[in-house]
């Protein structure tokens, strides 16, 4: 696989705060609510006879184009509260489980996101790289959520205006470029709902969980079995709590927090991006070529900090018409904390860019964004904002609780600290109010849930994990010791057997396992 790939599949999983940078915090209430009441605890209650017709739906499979696997529609109420009121179209495929043994059922997978390609993930890698054993049991089968990729995808600006987008400054120093900033906030949202208008409302983690439950029973699933990277751990928790007794097997890799307010959840990424930053420097400063000097780790700090400063006052060539400036540099340094199989790469282009050469952190930032060298992009970023703007009330409710909030972020970051702070003003101009709450799940009833979490984890911070699986009442942690987001299929022998075990006979590790 080669680095760009390996970036592109792991900023798929990424958390409902896994896209800071570009707005990906929670809730909204500038605009009038065309959504129900905001709740703390969702309720999977609807009337059962106007669902029937799609709980007995059958899928049409055909061939789409990708060797070995089958692609379908999936029908679904626009709003579960009203379910004659209109239907949505989710796209799903699926691979067959290959044997030998007796099948088990389905496998759902989601990368995360909000905003990933679920059937993206499934024919680009689960479908084909999830460990043999699995695949022998289990179809495997993804669906892309209301809102992303080929499930009716929410739209918000074109690439020309993305790309302007990307690249507003976002750790403003004077009232003019705070006024820069708010208005780029505000003319995504706009875009959003004068593109997406109708689906906007109906976008919740909430509405995909009960989607998913649609699609187990059309499968022909008694129960779900589900593995879910980092945003996709919110979404299986959210499931578990509506429908705890159809849980089957249910691995959330990379856990979120569902409990945690908007801005606990940002601040908490911000000291997760440190962590991974000040695990890359320590790396780094080791290196003989390593452009952050070969001192301390706060020095390689300093020196980061310093070229922010330097590309924010004066961007730097990239071969292309957009210069590498502050925003677009700090997401490219980002995207490689993913994983630290792109440290080396982030070397590389580190050194580029301090040499005045931006094309190299420029590529990382694209890939993190999903523009592909046309300009076009992914519905990525217009789908996470539009999911997490309706999951959670919004972290500000306007540029002065940011100033207050910026020490405490720079406190958890010296490195991204400011720049994360301003990101999460990005929901307060959303045009639907939030339609959930902050709150503890415990999915009371369900089956052995298996909560994994990885010590230096970026995106979503171990302590996550930890509460999650405390939260839900069968939860079992198993931990990962290391670097980069998520665990399952990156490397360790010891979290992937414990995986597999779990999936293929059902027996959970002991609560508590650690593994390198």
């Amino acid at each position: 696989m080669d680095s760009r790939r390996l970036l592109r599949t792991s900023a798929t999983a990424l958390a409902a705060a896994g896209l800071i940078l570009s707005g990906c915090t929670g809730g909204g209430d500038a605009a009038a609510s065309r959504t129900t009441a905001a709740r703390s605890a969702p309720s999977a209650s609807a009337d059962a006879g106007a669902l029937k017709k799609f709980y007995a739906q059958r899928l049409t499979w055909r061939d789409c184009g990708v060797a070995g696997f089958q692609c379908a529609t999936l029908r679904a109420p626009l709003d579960y509260a009203k379910p004659d009121g209109g239907e949505i179209e989710l796209a799903v495929s699926r691979v067959r489980a290959t044997g030998p043994g007796k099948r088990l059922g389905s496998l759902l997978v989601n990368p995360g996101g909000p905003g990933g390609s679920a059937v993206g993930y499934l024919q680009g890698y689960a479908g084909i790289g999830y460990p043999a054993p699995v695949r022998a049991r289990y179809d495997m089968v993804a669906v892309d959520p209301r809102g992303v990729a080929r499930s009716e995808p929410v739209e918000c600006l074109t690439g020309p205006r993305m790309d302007t987008y990307t690249q507003v400054d976002q750790t403003p120093d004077d009232r003019a470029e705070v006024n820069a900033l708010s208005a780029a906030f505000k003319e995504f949202a706009a875009g959003c709902e004068k593109r997406s208008g109708k689906i906007l409302p109906h976008v919740s983690t909430v509405e995909t969980a009960r989607d998913m439950d649609v699609l187990r029973a059309v499968l022909g699933d008694a129960k779900l079995s589900y593995v879910g990277a980092s945003y996709g751990t919110f979404l299986g928790a959210t499931y578990a709590e509506l429908f705890p007794d159809r849980v089957g097997r249910l691995v959330l890799d990379g856990a979120m927090d569902p409990s945690l307010p908007a801005i606990d959840l940002n601040r908490d990424q911000t000291a997760g991006f440190e962590t991974s930053f000040r695990a890359f420097a320590a790396d780094c400063v080791r290196q003989p070529d390593c452009p952050l000097g070969t001192g301390s780790v706060e020095a390689a700090g300093e020196a980061l900090k310093k070229f922010f400063r330097d590309v924010d006052a004066e961007p730097v060539p990239t071969g292309e018409s957009r210069p590498l400036g502050e925003s677009l540099a700090t997401t490219g340094v980002i995207a490689a904390m993913y994983d630290e199989g792109a440290w080396p790469q982030l070397r590389e282009a580190l050194t580029r860019a301090i040499g005045g050469e931006g094309s190299g952190l420029l590529a990382l930032a694209d890939s993190y964004y999903e523009r592909e060298a046309d300009g076009t992009y992914a519905n990525l970023m217009s789908a996470n904002a539009a999911v997490n703007c309706l999951d959670l009330p919004p972290a500000y409710t306007g540029p002065a609780d940011v100033q207050k909030a910026v020490p405490s972020f720079e406190k958890a970051s010296p490195v991204f600290g400011k720049g994360l702070a301003w990101a999460a003003l990005n929901c307060t101009s959303w045009p639907t109010r939030p339609t959930g709450r902050p709150h503890r799940i415990t999915a009371e009833g369900a089956a052995p849930i298996l909560v994994v979490g990885t010590t230096r984890d970026p995106a979503t911070p171990y302590k996550w994990a930890q509460s999650l699986a405390g939260q839900l009442s069968s939860g079992t942690l198993l931990t990962y010791e290391g670097d980069g987001h998520t665990a399952y299929g990156r490397g360790s022998d010891c979290i992937d057997t414990a995986i597999n075990t779990y999936l293929l006979e059902g027996t959970a590790p002991q609560d508590g396992k650690r593994c390198s």
